[in-house]
């Protein structure tokens, strides 16, 4: 047994290793309360994400009620296909097509903000970069050789991978900042329709909504449990109460 105690020990250090990011990756912070940044998400989602990336595990009927969309708005602008308003959020792709035309099936990613993290999702859509040996032409820093096309390229622009001037600080004295030639690092070689601040927006609406997908009952848990708390707290005074009047005779 002290073998097995010890084995486990020692493995927990490399499975750490493992799990950690390989990339520093940039900070979500996520909103659940935003619906403006939700409503936008979800069309961002539905207009370059949907073909591929099915939601099967959440409905229309109730994306629409949480996010104040109403049922004629989302029927004509966020559904495109034969679906009905209480259907489940899938697409017509079929995991065949999708496993010869990618190599893998493209998964569902009702959870993936959960799986993955918002962190890592954020810097992902942020991550693509030019590659001519791979079958789309691009390549990701945070999941390299992944088979999924950049289909937000034509927003951010042309990212590249290579050598430019990266900040590393900020003079106090002259108000500038302070930059140095590095290698390896992504810089923007063509801009795209959106700034560069635009499209961080949008990408950060995008992970809002999955962060929502993957727990719609998110806000209404933590309402729930502040009454779970406050509850707990009054049941405190009657169960120390009755835990003396218990114990009184054994003094």
């Amino acid at each position: 047994m002290k073998k097995v105690f010890a084995l486990i020990a020692a493995l927990i250090p490399a499975v750490a290793m493992a799990a950690a990011p390989s990339v520093q990756l940039d900070k979500h912070l996520t909103d659940l309360t935003d619906t403006a940044s939700l409503q936008r998400g979800a069309q961002t989602y539905m207009n370059y994400c949907m073909g591929c990336h099915s939601l099967e595990h959440g409905r229309y009927n109730r994306v629409a009620r949480d996010l104040d969309i109403p049922e004629e708005l989302m029927m004509e602008n966020l559904v495109f296909a034969d679906k009905k308003f209480g259907d489940l959020m899938t697409n017509a792709m079929r995991a065949e097509d999708g496993k010869k035309w990618f190599g893998a099936t493209p998964p569902d990613l009702t959870l993936v903000a959960r799986v993955r993290r918002p962190d890592w999702v954020y810097t992902y859509l942020r991550s693509f970069y030019e590659d001519p040996t791979r079958p789309y032409g691009v390549n990701n820093e945070v999941f390299k050789d992944v088979g999924m096309p950049h289909v937000l390229g034509e927003l951010q622009g042309l990212q590249v991978k290579g050598t430019a001037q990266v900040r590393v600080g900020f003079d106090t004295l002259t108000g500038q900042e302070i930059t140095e030639e590095q290698d390896g690092v992504l810089y923007l070689a063509e801009p795209g329709t959106l700034s560069a601040a635009e499209y961080d927006k949008l990408v950060y609406d995008l992970v809002n909504f999955l962060v929502y997908m993957g727990e719609p009952i998110a806000l209404e848990r933590q309402r729930l449990g502040w009454w779970v708390l406050l509850f707990l707290a009054i049941f405190f005074v009657p169960v120390y109460m009755l835990n003396k009047e218990y114990w009184k005779d054994f003094k």
